[in-house]
């Protein structure tokens, strides 16, 4: 309820993710299966994502201040562009340092977007409402974080298309814009028979 009276829950204060990540930082355990899950997701889904794991304790009396601290690290790392933080199933003993005020703000605090992976899909923390995203396992957090790279070349060919369709107008635009500024300068060309006729009249009024 503290925590939900000052925002840090609102819906308005979520970000969007970024649509083609570059560097993603993971928060987890470096043991188990959970980490292995989301590297086998991300290289299936998206093999060109950098991805910088921030290894903590994620059970017991030690995981909250652990949590903090992988979370902290992440944040100083140059270019992340989003962080995902997760851990497998277990009890909710097992689970509550997600649940932990030290780890909410954290995660609230963070400069960029996070997405929250704990669990099953049944398991609820803190953490989940203070994140940009809830993923309802590790596993769909990883799927959430990045794009389905299958799909990249049918999104270039469209790009291409549209580049092409772009170009091609801006090009017949600017032939335009020529052809304009060729019939203006046409209609400024000074008339050379019109003004020796002129000239010639003036020197025979001068006589």
């Amino acid at each position: 309820a503290k925590l939900g009276s000052e925002g840090l829950f609102e819906e308005s204060r979520k970000r969007p993710l970024p649509r083609w990540p570059r560097r993603i930082g993971v928060v987890t355990s470096p043991v188990g299966a959970v980490w292995d899950d989301i590297c086998t997701v991300l290289r299936r889904r998206y093999p060109i994502v950098e991805v910088v794991l921030s290894p903590t304790a994620v059970q017991g009396g030690v995981s909250a201040p652990a949590i903090v601290r992988a979370l902290r690290r992440l944040y100083a790392v140059d270019g992340l562009d989003l962080v995902i933080l997760a851990r497998g199933g277990g009890s909710i003993e097992d689970m509550w340092g997600f649940n932990a005020e030290e780890v909410v703000r954290t995660v609230a605090a963070s400069p960029i977007p996070v997405v929250v992976g704990v669990g099953h899909e049944s398991d609820i923390t803190l953490a989940d409402f203070a994140a940009d995203r809830r993923a309802p396992t590790p596993s769909a957090a990883a799927e959430i974080a990045v794009p389905d790279g299958t799909q990249l070349p049918n999104i270039l060919a469209r790009l291409s298309e549209r580049s092409a369709t772009a170009t091609a107008a801006r090009f017949e635009a600017a032939r335009r814009a020529v052809r304009g500024e060729g019939r203006a300068l046409t209609g400024l060309r000074p008339d050379l028979a019109a003004s020796r006729q002129r000239a010639a009249e003036l020197l025979d009024r001068a006589h």
